[in-house]
């Protein structure tokens, strides 16, 4: 069978799985829709967190990163894994022991105020929907490419999948069918990758493959010939850095504070029945997630090896079908500059005839190993379910917001229980179709667009989460003006840079070295700064908000269910 008939079975199969599993978990109230009642296992909670956590960015766009950005590229594996080490260690336990359903419910209890709650609701649907619009860019470019409709058909399809199951099942749904969508796409990832380490380098392990020889040549190591590669074509070697040590720490530190302080993630350790089932979960996450993480570097480095040796210097008559398929897309572009009917590919902007979207090269790594037609099927499954997983959880943190904090907790305290569920579930209908319209008109390419949404979170949500916790002193006055000056100030500069002056994006224009990418590091400070200054000169909290504070610090298991 041909790639598109694979793929339909094999999208169809995952998609009836996930409707079917929404169907069987759907919530009949409020907890069920907001936390899952509560009662969560913490292995399914784990695998849940997982595959809420890995995105469209880390299945589709990380390894694409690494591929053309050679070491640099390391910032996202060390800053998102590290950023679970802080969740673990520094909230999930603390978060669940305060027991409320949402990241907004603790700020604007913690800090006793409707305008903190309000800001932090704020925050939670704006980086939101800048994460979910990475997602549903992923759904779009699988959809073009594997199932022969345009963006924004994809995107649409992928909508009213989500639709279906977030809005039917609510946290319940959510969970189990995000439990099933990490089997399958860290299955999707894995095989292709075993595959291509056993063709390349004779290993069936693609960490030990990404750092062995070549099977075709046992005396030359698979980074070397890369670094060769890349050098020849007048680039810099795959191995050295170009970024300024600056940027690299300013990015890590954002995507590292920007994990804890999303959300999406925060809100799943609510769905255990005990503090100590939050600590387990974020363990068995972290091991999860390492199984794609510790491959991606090897899937870059296959991949870009095998994607150069195939388009350059190769004929435009001769090109494999792949190179086509993709080219119908538009993520693949070609030039015959000189018109010598020969793809020249080259670091000189004058000699280059190839443009590639980084997005493509874990969906197209399949085709470009020339692997069986049913692997690159199970890969485009893959790529969907680690999409629509996360914008699942996103959305579900979107309508949460609007019927709990907003309406719930803010403007309607008396509205019963279904009437919140009602609105909870139309809100989720209406975010959806706003997510959809990001996806077709995205702020960038899916992992930058996500590593925007890490670095807002970095710079509102983590200080006011983490000084909530740690200092008795901090007040009202304290975390709303720092959440306002640090979302504010990392909003300006990423719009700025990467949207208004696109063409001053670059070192030379960044302020003291630093990307749009990693601003959200200072964005923090300025949160922290801000917020211990204001706290200080102001009020101290009331005495039973620093009693509260003091309940949750302490590390006594609490046994009864929230």
């Amino acid at each position: 069978m041909d790639i598109q008939t694979w793929t339909y079975i094999i999208v169809g199969i995952t998609f009836a799985l996930y409707i079917g599993i929404a169907v069987w978990t759907r919530a009949g109230n409020t907890s069920q829709f907001y936390v899952a009642g509560s009662n969560v296992h913490p292995l399914a909670n784990g695998m849940a967190t997982a595959a809420d956590w890995m995105s469209a960015a880390s299945f589709l766009s990380m390894a694409g990163l690494i591929a053309f950005m050679g070491r640099d590229g390391g910032v996202y594996l060390m800053g998102w894994t590290g950023g679970y080490v802080l969740l673990a260690l520094l909230l999930a336990p603390y978060l669940r022991k305060f027991g409320k359903f949402t990241v907004p419910d603790f700020v604007g209890d913690r800090y006793y105020s409707r305008t903190a709650r309000l800001v932090a609701v704020t925050c939670a649907i704006f980086i939101s929907f800048t994460y979910v619009a990475g997602q549903m860019r992923g759904v779009g470019i699988v959809f073009s490419r594997f199932l022969d409709v345009d963006i924004t058909t994809g995107v649409i399809i992928g909508m009213l999948i989500v639709l279906i199951y977030a809005v039917l099942g609510g946290m319940k749904g959510i969970t189990y069918t995000q439990v099933a969508q990490y089997c399958v796409l860290i299955f999707a990832y894995l095989v292709p990758v075993i595959y291509i380490s056993i063709l390349m380098t004779g290993n069936i392990v693609p960490q030990i493959g990404f750092g062995g020889t070549l099977a075709e040549d046992p005396g030359v190591y698979l980074l070397d010939k890369l670094d060769s590669l890349h050098i020849e074509l007048g680039f810099a070697a795959y191995t050295s850095g170009l970024r300024p040590p600056i940027d690299v720490f300013f990015i890590t530190m954002a995507l590292m504070v920007g994990t804890a302080g999303l959300p999406h993630v925060i809100v799943r350790f609510f769905t255990v029945p005990r503090v100590k089932d939050a600590r387990i979960s974020a363990g068995y996450a972290l091991l999860f997630i390492a199984f794609l993480y510790t491959t991606a570097p090897a899937v870059a480095a296959f991949a870009k090896t095998n994607l150069i040796q195939t388009i350059n210097n190769a004929s435009y008559d001769d090109m494999p079908a792949w190179v086509s398929n993709w080219e119908n897309t538009g993520l693949i572009g070609f030039e015959d500059k000189n018109e010598d009917g020969i793809i020249q590919y080259h670091a000189d902007p004058a000699i280059n005839e190839v443009t590639i979207d980084p997005d493509i090269i874990v969906l197209a790594n399949p085709e470009i190993a020339s692997l069986p037609n049913w692997v690159v099927g199970l890969v485009a499954a893959g790529g969907l379910a680690a999409a629509l997983s996360t914008a699942a959880g996103l959305l579900l943190v979107i309508s949460t917001s609007v019927s709990r904090d907003l309406i719930k907790r803010t403007f309607v305290p008396d509205i019963s229980d279904k009437k919140e569920l009602l609105i909870a579930r139309i809100s989720a209908s209406f975010a959806v179709i706003l997510a959809g319209y990001f996806g077709v008109n995205p702020p960038g390419f899916v992992a930058q667009t996500v590593a925007f949404a890490f670095g807002l979170a970095a710079a509102s949500f983590f200080p006011a989460i983490l000084l909530g916790i740690f200092d008795k002193r901090m007040n009202m006055q304290g975390a709303v003006s720092g959440m306002v000056v640090g979302i504010v100030f990392t909003t300006a500069y990423i719009v700025y840079f990467a949207m208004i002056n696109p063409h001053l994006n670059n070192v030379e224009h960044w302020w003291f070295g630093i990307s749009p990418e990693g601003i959200g590091t200072l964005g923090m400070l300025l949160n922290v700064f801000t917020a211990l200054v204001v706290s200080r000169r102001t009020p101290p909290p009331p005495e039973s908000v620093q009693e509260m504070v003091e309940m949750i610090r302490i590390p006594r298991e609490i046994e009864e269910k929230t």
